[in-house]
């Protein structure tokens, strides 16, 4: 969400920097939107006052009331209503234009887009050897019977799984070592959450309205929620409306939820396995700040889902997202991507966004300073998503014989350190 002002600025920063994400920012519509507003306004606002002097000045007349003011009064009130109609139906265009437009990206955002080689910061550990050719998730899960693709099929259809065995225990493990990292070390305050949500809690963060062919939705008569893509969502939401002081700042906010995506037009792209599915779990990290710690707060919240992978000693690296390749709420994006010996390449298993004030505008998120009030930075990452990493560890840590070997952070959670050929534990 922007200030419209901020966006018609004669300097045409807001333009130039949106045009690098390769949105084109409709100025004209936008400058007649704001004029009707403003017009809309100034009308509805002309009319109350004069209503208000006429009403003051029958007030006074306590003996007999002059004919003319009293029909000026019935004319003035005939004309207040369709006016405050018009000042709502302006508010609401303008409004609905606003949501439409994507957050600014940062200076800081290289320029360029997906179809560029991604700018790379960092890589951290090795990538694993074997004197065999590795094998992938599917293969090495479905031999082992801990992973079935088939059965998932027949519950749900394409792009859902099931994990039975040792790969369940594995997923729940994971989900713990994680929430245990970021609310005993990284001092994140546990939530559990709704995974069914309102429209306006979709609108805040940005899924709405620009996304609403990849999200599912449920409806009950006349009322309709939706099934939340990550935890962000109502996480960030939990504070809608509300007016936050100062020493509330840095929000630290988790929560583990299952997250649903209907990934319309990603068909094609990673349908083998369990890389992109309907629906996945994730551990989601949500940091809410004052607009001017954004950065600082940023590279915290990177250095948190980092140590996750390190912890788990997963060869990844760090890429500065291009700004043609932004998320539709963020103005700044690290994605850490883990390598996956069977593609011979770095995946995504995690992005880390800094909205700048975005979804605080969107959200009536605001903090309290002095005798002031302005919008909060929101911030988001995951810190990670259980099945691929799952894929992940899976993959790095395999054996010509179809084992795999668990790293010793997971084994006081899942209780063996190995998974056996056949799904067996040791």
């Amino acid at each position: 969400m922007h200030d419209p002002q901020e966006l018609l600025r004669p300097d045409a920063q807001a333009t130039q920097r949106l045009s690098t994400r390769r949105y084109a920012l409709d100025t004209n519509t936008l400058e007649k939107l704001v004029q009707r507003r403003t017009e809309a306004i100034k009308n509805k606002d002309s009319l109350r006052a004069k209503l208000n002097s006429v009403s003051r000045k029958l007030a006074q007349q306590r003996d007999a009331r002059d004919q003319h003011d009293l029909d000026t009064a019935k004319e003035l009130k005939s004309q207040v209503q369709p006016a405050d109609e018009a000042q709502r139906i302006a508010d609401s265009d303008l409004h609905s234009f606003l949501l439409a437009v994507p957050n600014i990206p940062a200076d800081e955002a290289p320029d360029g887009g997906p179809e560029d080689q991604p700018v790379e910061i960092r890589r951290w550990g090795r990538p694993p050897t074997f004197d065999f050719e590795p094998r992938d998730h599917v293969d090495l899960g479905t031999s082992a019977g801990i992973l079935d693709l088939r059965r998932a099929s027949k519950l749900s259809g394409s792009r859902f799984a099931v994990f039975r065995g040792a790969g369940a225990m594995l997923e729940r493990a994971l989900a713990s070592f994680l929430l245990d990292l970021h609310t005993k070390e990284h001092h994140y305050v546990e939530h559990s959450v709704p995974y069914l949500v309102t429209p306006e809690t979709m609108t805040g963060t940005g899924q709405l309205p620009k996304f609403a062919d990849d999200l599912f939705a449920t409806q009950v008569a006349d009322h309709r929620l939706y099934l939340i893509p990550t935890a962000e969502v109502p996480l960030v939401n939990l504070y809608s409306k509300e007016t936050l002081s100062e020493d509330e700042l840095p929000l630290s906010l988790t929560a583990h939820t299952a997250c649903f995506r209907s990934e319309a037009g990603s068909y094609g792209r990673d349908t083998r396995g369990v890389i992109r599915l309907h629906q996945f779990a994730k551990v989601e990290l949500v940091r809410i700040c004052r607009l001017q710690d954004a950065e600082e707060q940023l590279q915290l919240l990177l250095s948190h889902a980092e140590e996750c992978l390190q912890r788990l000693g997963l060869h990844y690296r760090v890429t500065d997202l291009r700004a043609g390749d932004l998320g539709f709420s963020a103005r700044r994006t690290y994605d850490l991507e883990v390598w996956l010996p069977s593609q011979q390449a770095f995946r995504e298993i995690s992005s880390v966004s800094d909205c700048g004030d975005f979804q605080g505008r969107r959200a009536g998120i605001r903090v309290k300073r002095d005798s002031s009030k302005e919008y909060t930075a929101t911030l988001n990452g995951s810190g990670l998503p259980i099945g691929r990493t799952v894929v992940a560890l899976i993959e790095q840590n395999q054996h010509s014989d179809g084992s795999v070997t668990l790293p010793p952070a997971l084994t006081p959670y899942t209780g063996f350190h190995t998974i056996n050929p056949d799904g067996t534990t040791r």
